[in-house]
C-alpha cells in the first residue's frame, strides 16, 4: 500500500495518544483497529496510522460517556450486535472469513447464498420452486420492481424446509424482474436471457449479484433484523430489507447515478466512494473489471479521479454496468436488490436463532414549539 498520503506515527506517539501501554497498541495491530507500517527510513521500526489512532481514540471517548456512545451508533457509530456473517475491515469485505472480491470470481449467487446462510444442502437451488404463473411481465424500473417483488412475497407460500423456502424467496426477486419462471436455472443466467443479454454480460451480473450480496449491517439488513427480532417470516423480514434498500440514500442511490452520468453539467453529483473504504469501493473495483464502458461514462470517471481523487462506489459500477451492456433501466438496482436477498437471507435467519427483540431506546427531547400543546377548553 502506497503510504505517502497518510500521517504516520510512532509506537510511542501512538500509545500516548491513545492512553495505553505498547503492549495493547500491539493487541490492537493484531485485531485490526490499527494499521502498522515499516518505517521507510528504519525497517526495523513500525510506524502507524494516524486517522486509525484518532478514530480508536474517539471510540474509546465515546466508551467513557455511555449516552454519548448510544446516541451515535445508529449513525456509522459502535458496533450494536455480533454476527458471523460479514465483515469489512482494512478496505476488505469478507463473506464468512473470505473475500467477497475473490469469490465474485467464478461462484454464483446461489454458493454464496449457502455460505452466508450455513446449513443448507448442496442442491438447495438444484429444485425449481414453484412461481406464480400470473406474473404480469418484467417489473420496469426501481418502483416497479419493488412493487412486484413485494407482491409477490406477500403471498403465503406452501410450507417448506428451511433450503426450499430460501430458493423459493430468492427466485420470487429474481421473477420480479425477469417475469418469468427462473426454474432451477441459476439466477444470473436467468436474468441475462430475461433480459436478452450477452454471455459477457451474464458473467458480469454474476460478479454484480456475488459482491452485493451482503454488507455487514447497512441499513436495509438492520430493518431485516428488526423484522425478524420480532418473529415476521422470512419473505416479510425480505420485504422490510427490498423497501428500506429502495430509498435515496441506500440503493436508491442508483437512480441519482444515472440522472448524473446522463447529464454530468446538470444534475447533482452522487457521492463518490464509501466511508467503510478510505481507499476505494473493492466491489466497485472488481465488478467495472473488463467490463466496457461508454466513452462518456469512462470520461466521467477520468475527471473527478483527477479533479477530487475519488473513486466509484458500487451503486456508480452498478450503473456503468447497466448501460455498458444496454440492460433495462432500473437493472443496477434490481441486480443490488437479488443479490442483497441472500444477505438479508442470512441476517434474519441469524437474528431468529438469537430469539431476542430488537428494541432500542429513545431519549426524549422536550419540544420547544409551543403550538404543538392541547389547549384546555
Amino acid at each position: 500500500m502506497d503510504t505517502r498520503s497518510l500521517e504516520l506515527a510512532s509506537a510511542g506517539e501512538a500509545s500516548s495518544r491513545l492512553g495505553i501501554s505498547r503492549a495493547s497498541l500491539y493487541a490492537y495491530v493484531s485485531r485490526g483497529l490499527v494499521r502498522s507500517f515499516a518505517s521507510p527510513h528504519d525497517p526495523r521500526q513500525r510506524l502507524y496510522a494516524v486517522e486509525d489512532v484518532e478514530m480508536l481514540a474517539e471510540r474509546k471517548a465515546r466508551f467513557r460517556r455511555p449516552t454519548v456512545a448510544a446516541a451515535t451508533a445508529l449513525d456509522w457509530g459502535l458496533p450494536v450486535l455480533e454476527t458471523r456473517i460479514t465483515q469489512i475491515t482494512d478496505g476488505h469485505l469478507l463473506y464468512r472469513g473470505q473475500e467477497a472480491v475473490a469469490l465474485s470470481r467464478t461462484a454464483t449467487l446461489e454458493a454464496v447464498a449457502r455460505l452466508l446462510i450455513g446449513g443448507l444442502d448442496e442442491d438447495a437451488f438444484h429444485h425449481a420452486s414453484r412461481i406464480p404463473a400470473s406474473l404480469p411481465g418484467p417489473a420496469i424500473g426501481l418502483h416497479g420492481f419493488v412493487a412486484q417483488s413485494v407482491r409477490l412475497l406477500s403471498e403465503p407460500g406452501p410450507k417448506e424446509t428451511r433450503a426450499a423456502e430460501v430458493a423459493a424467496i430468492l427466485r420470487l426477486v429474481a421473477a420480479a424482474a425477469g417475469g418469468g419462471d427462473p426454474g432451477a436455472e441459476p439466477l444470473h443466467a436467468y436474468l441475462a436471457r430475461a433480459w436478452t443479454a450477452s454471455p459477457q454480460a451474464a458473467d458480469t451480473i454474476r460478479r454484480a449479484l456475488v459482491l452485493c450480496a451482503d454488507h455487514e449491517l447497512s441499513s436495509s439488513a438492520f430493518a431485516v433484523r428488526v423484522a425478524a427480532s420480532t418473529g415476521a417470516s422470512l419473505r416479510h423480514a425480505v420485504v422490510a430489507g427490498l423497501v428500506t434498500l429502495s430509498g435515496p440514500y441506500h440503493g436508491g442511490m442508483t437512480e441519482r447515478v444515472r440522472a448524473f452520468l446522463d447529464n454530468p453539467g446538470t444534475a447533482s453529483r452522487p457521492a463518490f466512494g464509501h466511508r467503510l473504504y478510505p481507499d476505494g469501493d473493492p466491489r466497485a473495483k472488481a465488478l467495472l473489471e473488463n467490463v466496457p464502458l461508454l466513452a462518456s461514462d469512462a470520461t466521467t470517471l477520468r475527471a473527478i479521479a483527477a479533479g477530487t481523487g475519488s473513486t466509484p462506489s458500487v451503486d456508480m459500477a452498478l450503473v456503468m454496468m447497466e448501460r455498458a451492456y444496454g440492460l433495462p433501466v432500473g437493472a443496477a438496482f434490481t441486480v443490488f436488490a437479488i443479490g442483497r436477498t441472500a444477505g438479508w437471507l442470512a441476517h434474519a435467519i441469524e437474528q431468529r436463532s438469537q430469539a431476542a427483540l430488537i428494541r432500542p431506546r429513545a431519549r426524549y427531547v422536550a419540544a420547544d414549539d409551543s403550538s404543538a400543546r392541547i389547549s384546555s377548553p
